[in-house]
């Protein structure tokens, strides 16, 4: 016996950002996080389900196009979160998994947040299950990504789900959920890449890292208005105000890792060239303001009346880039087409 399901999740942009965990191994964070979901930058995902025992067969699309076994690390992430759902449902078995990414994989874009998504909802579709939207948040975050509890859900989306400030911090309540739909603003993301290989530290060793920084508690006091401020702004369509919050936030976050020990440099030259790009820009009258994740890529967050004129002043800058157009998006979806 077998059943296939297909699933294709989006990355997210973090406005306000996860960094520092209560219990790495839960993903259960000192801090919500808000983010907004994105449409072109995502992960597919098609599980099969064989009733039959047997190891996991765990593929993913390489740069030629080609499907080959994946590689050791990221194949034992899939396996163990394989094996966790599988319990979690009470069945036997075994599964197979092709995997793609339509943008640069563990690069400081989320990709494991779209890909532990996908992984997670096309497994639970494979097996026939039924399960809520802070269910699935759940499960996705129980991969070890905790952002991947944030790209379940489309638009804008908090994690944890909570109306207190660092209230959650039990496994069954540390979920997402959706602050607004994406109809609701229509921001865009051109991401500025320039580096497209694997970061040399992972977001997992950042984490790790975090409190060991002795700007880690300042941060941490900040973000309750931060959140607050983010969660107004998006309520109200306030681009100003918005801007201005998550600019100083992606700032802050870099300084916990600069300051960690041992210290996290995650910024290149070409970063730098770009954030006094987008500095210049708003001198010169566009609005756009920028924010990064854990990488040196650069996500300059915008509204639609611009995104043109952000795209060229970023592609006439004298350093190696590719850009990657983005906007907000509706969240994941079931798809018919498998890639097996």
């Amino acid at each position: 016996m077998a059943a296939k399901c297909t699933v294709r999740s989006p990355s997210n942009i973090a406005f306000i950002k996860y960094w520092g965990a209560k219990d790495l191994d839960q993903a259960i964070p000192i801090n919500p996080s808000l983010s907004m979901t994105l449409t072109n930058c995502y992960s597919r995902s098609t599980v099969e389900w064989v009733s039959e025992d047997g190891e996991h067969e765990i593929q993913w699309r390489t740069s030629s196009g080609d499907f080959e076994a994946a590689p050791p690390a990221f194949a034992d992430r899939v396996r163990q979160h394989l094996d966790f759902l599988r319990r979690w449902a009470k069945i036997e078995g075994r599964f197979r998994i092709a995997t793609e990414n339509s943008f640069p994989s563990a690069a400081g874009l989320a990709s494991s947040a779209s890909g532990f998504s996908a992984l997670t909802l096309a497994t639970l579709g494979a097996i026939g299950r039924q399960t809520s939207t802070a269910e699935e948040s759940a499960l996705a975050r129980l991969s070890g990504s905790g952002s991947a509890a944030r790209s379940v859900l489309g638009g804008y989306v908090e994690w944890p789900a909570s109306s207190s400030f660092g209230a959650l911090s039990s496994r069954a309540e540390c979920y997402a959920c959706q602050v607004m739909p994406a109809e609701h603003w229509d921001l865009r993301n051109v991401i500025a890449v320039v580096e497209r290989g694997a970061k040399l530290i992972s977001s997992l060793d950042g984490h790790r890292r975090a409190q060991t920084s002795p700007y880690f508690h300042t941060r941490q006091r900040r973000l309750p208005g931060r959140l607050k401020a983010v969660r107004r702004a998006i309520e109200t369509r306030d681009f100003e105000r918005l801007g201005k919050v998550i600019e100083t936030e992606a700032i802050d976050l870099h300084c916990v890792a600069m300051t960690s020990e041992p210290a996290i440099f995650y910024w290149s030259p070409a970063t730098l060239t770009i954030l006094e790009a987008v500095r210049a820009m708003r001198m010169d009258g566009i609005a756009a303001f920028s924010t990064m994740d854990a990488g040196a890529n650069v996500h300059v967050i915008c509204q639609p009346e611009v995104e043109g004129e952000v795209a060229q002043r970023l592609e006439q800058l004298d350093i190696e880039l590719s850009l990657i157009r983005d906007c907000v998006g509706p969240g994941p979806v079931v798809e018919d087409e498998h890639l097996f």
